[in-house]
């Protein structure tokens, strides 16, 4: 294949069209020259890759060029909060939807319930392991499904970039972030002010609830503090991906393979809320949107001749 790949548009048109938006902005924004950087960054590695795709042109040098995307994304994603950190926070209309839903708060009462450190470890395990998952799809398809692989690679990462859309215009901190700004004693009352644009000067979150002991508690912690913004709650990009991959998994027809992956799927859900990183409607809107988004790129991939 002589041009770029689908998976490396996608990264091109999400690098194109929020640079297009911060055109409008741009006085607004606080790092707009390192934002500008990363473009010129991520472009200039793309073609680098396909550079040396061009002159060894081999399954492994194709196999660069997603891990090259797929490492990107952990660079994409604090930026959506340099984006809605300007706009006002809407937690208060998401806690609330959350209350009339459930008349409670789980992600202030299922930790507190379910704290021991063996629940706490499978569930946080089944967050963590969201970002080997991440690889470990991509790398069935490419060994056992070399055919299919450039279409699964197209789907996650095109999905990655809508997900960052949503999250660039919708500012939802997500519970670790919005409890902590005002105070868990309102919240376990049933009151969720408007915080308005709080979080274009504040990011402290409330630390992970769980056996702080525990090893997979300190992964996560690990991770938190490397990437973790006061952005991107809603719909759940963690349980949204993890769907995408699960279809994916199912499409290769190994169920072998799709059911060693379930377990980590249903840990992911419920993990979600209870560490605090979302409410429980962002998590049941992640099933869905990940399903849509799924079938949606699917569709939409043309194999390239």
């Amino acid at each position: 294949m002589k041009g770029l790949c689908a998976f490396e548009w996608a990264m091109i048109a999400y690098a194109v069209l929020t640079l297009l938006y911060m055109l409008f902005i741009y006085t607004q924004l606080q790092n707009p020259i390192s934002m500008i950087w990363l473009r010129v960054q991520a472009v200039a590695m793309t073609l680098g890759l396909w550079a040396v795709y061009r002159m060894i042109p081999c399954k492994l040098t194709m196999l660069f060029r997603v891990l090259g995307q797929i490492a990107l994304l952990g660079t994409w994603y604090p930026e959506t909060y340099e984006f809605n950190r300007m706009l006002p926070n809407l937690d208060h209309v998401f806690a609330t939807w959350e209350q009339q839903l459930f008349g409670y708060q789980p992600a202030l009462l299922f930790s507190q319930h379910w704290g021991s450190p063996v629940v706490s470890e499978l569930l946080t395990l089944g967050y963590v392991s969201y970002y080997p998952l991440m690889v470990v799809v991509p790398l069935f398809y490419f060994f056992w499904r070399y055919d299919q692989f450039l279409r699964a690679s197209f789907v996650m990462l095109a999905s990655f970039f809508l997900f960052y859309v949503i999250f660039i215009f919708l500012p939802v901190a997500g519970p670790q972030y919005y409890y902590l700004a005002v105070g868990t004693d309102q919240i376990a009352q049933g009151v969720f002010p408007n915080i308005g644009n709080y979080f274009e000067t504040h990011s402290e979150a409330l630390p992970s609830p769980g056996y702080t002991d525990g090893l997979f508690y300190k992964i996560l912690g690990w991770f938190h503090e490397a990437g973790e913004r006061p952005t991107a709650a809603f719909p759940s990009s963690h349980v949204g991906v993890t769907v995408i991959l699960l279809w994916q998994a199912w499409a290769t027809k190994n169920r072998r393979f799709f059911w060693s992956l379930v377990p980590f799927g249903v840990l992911m859900f419920f993990a979600t809320f209870y560490i605090q990183a979302h409410y429980a409607i962002d998590a049941i809107a992640g099933l869905f949107v990940g399903t849509l988004m799924y079938f949606f790129f699917t569709m939409l991939y043309r194999p390239k001749k």
